[in-house]
C-alpha cells in the first residue's frame, strides 16, 4: 500500500465527520422551517444532486443493476424508510433543543451494532464487547432514573442508524448509487406530504431564491458529500482506524450542544456520557485486536 493513501483516507474520513459534527449548527439555521419540510427538500435536492453525480460519472449501470434483484431493491427499500426516520429524528432534536440528546444517541449507535450482530448475525462477543454493551444499558438506566422517562430521542436515533447499517450492510452496492436509490424510494412520502400541504396553502418546495430556499437546496448537498467521503475513507483505511474516526461526529454534535447552544448539562447526564465513552473505548480496543488478530478458522 503506498504511504500516501493512509493520509488520504483521513482526509476523508475527517472531511465526512467534519460535516455530520456541525450538521445541528447548518439545521439550526432552518429552525423556522418544519423537520418534515427540511426533510423532504433534503431527500429531493439530495436525488437531484447525486442523479447528477452519477451521470457525470457513468454509473447508472450499478443502478440498473439494483433493479434486477429484487430482494436487494426490497432490502434498500426498509433501509430508506429508517434512515429518513433517522434524518427526521435528528432534525426534531435540533428543532427541540435536544442536540446532547441526539449525540448521545449516535455514541450509543457503534454498541447498537455490536448488539444487533450478536441478535441478527449470531457473531460471538468477546468480554469486552460484553462489557461495552452492559456500561450502555447501565447509561440507559441512569437517564430513565434522572429523566423520569426513557431517553426515547436518543434510542430512536441509536436504534434506526444501527439497524440502517445492518440492512446497508446486506447490500453490495456503493454508496453514491444506494444513496440515490434510498432518497428515490423516500421521495414518493415526501411528494404526498407535499402535495397534502400544498392542498392547504403551503409550499413545501419552492424555487423563491432567498437564503432559506439555498439553504434547503444545500441540506441535499451535504447529504451526499459526507457519505461519499466516508466511502473514500473505508477504502483507504482499516476498521479500527475508521472506527475511531467514528466518535468526531457525536463529540462535535455534543460541543456545540453545550458551548455554543447553550443546553444544559446535568450532573447525571455527565455519568450517562462517561458510561458510553469507557463503553466506546473498550470496543474500539476489541475491534482493533479483531482486525489484528484475526481468528483462525477450525480445520
Amino acid at each position: 500500500m503506498s504511504s500516501r493513501l493512509p493520509l488520504a483516507g483521513i482526509s476523508y474520513g475527517l472531511l465526512a465527520y467534519l460535516i455530520w459534527g456541525f450538521f445541528p449548527l447548518y439545521f439550526r439555521q432552518l429552525g423556522h422551517i418544519s423537520p418534515m419540510d427540511i426533510l423532504s427538500n433534503r431527500t429531493l435536492w439530495a436525488f437531484v444532486f447525486v442523479a447528477a453525480l452519477l451521470t457525470l460519472r457513468r454509473r447508472w449501470s450499478k443502478v440498473i443493476g439494483v433493479f434486477q434483484a429484487p430482494r436487494q431493491l426490497a432490502r434498500l427499500s426498509l433501509a430508506a424508510l429508517l434512515l429518513g426516520s433517522n434524518w427526521l429524528g435528528f432534525l426534531w432534536a435540533v428543532d427541540h433543543q435536544q442536540v446532547v440528546a441526539a449525540s448521545f444517541g449516535y455514541f450509543l449507535t457503534p454498541l447498537v451494532n455490536v448488539l444487533l450482530g450478536l441478535l441478527v448475525l449470531k457473531e460471538r462477543l468477546n468480554g469486552k464487547e460484553w462489557l461495552a454493551i452492559g456500561l450502555a444499558v447501565v447509561a440507559v438506566i441512569n437517564e430513565l432514573i434522572a429523566l423520569g422517562t426513557l431517553p426515547w430521542i436518543s434510542l430512536f436515533l441509536a436504534a434506526t442508524f444501527g439497524t440502517y447499517g445492518l440492512l446497508r450492510k446486506q447490500v453490495p452496492v456503493d454508496a453514491l448509487s444506494g444513496l440515490w436509490l434510498e432518497t428515490l424510494a423516500m421521495l414518493p412520502v415526501c411528494l404526498i406530504y407535499a402535495a397534502w400541504q400544498g392542498g392547504q396553502g403551503h409550499a413545501v418546495f419552492t424555487l423563491a431564491g432567498d437564503l432559506t430556499t439555498l439553504l434547503l437546496i444545500g441540506a441535499g448537498i451535504i447529504t451526499a458529500l459526507p457519505l461519499m467521503a466516508f466511502a473514500a475513507a473505508t477504502q483507504r483505511l482499516d476498521l479500527a482506524m475508521v472506527g475511531m474516526l467514528m466518535y468526531i461526529n457525536p463529540t462535535l454534535q455534543f460541543l456545540t450542544a453545550v458551548y455554543l447552544f447553550d443546553e444544559p448539562m446535568q450532573t447525571s447526564r455527565l455519568i450517562s456520557f462517561g458510561l458510553i465513552w469507557l463503553g466506546l473505548l473498550f470496543y474500539t480496543v476489541s475491534m482493533r485486536q479483531k482486525y489484528r488478530h484475526p481468528p483462525v478458522a477450525a480445520k
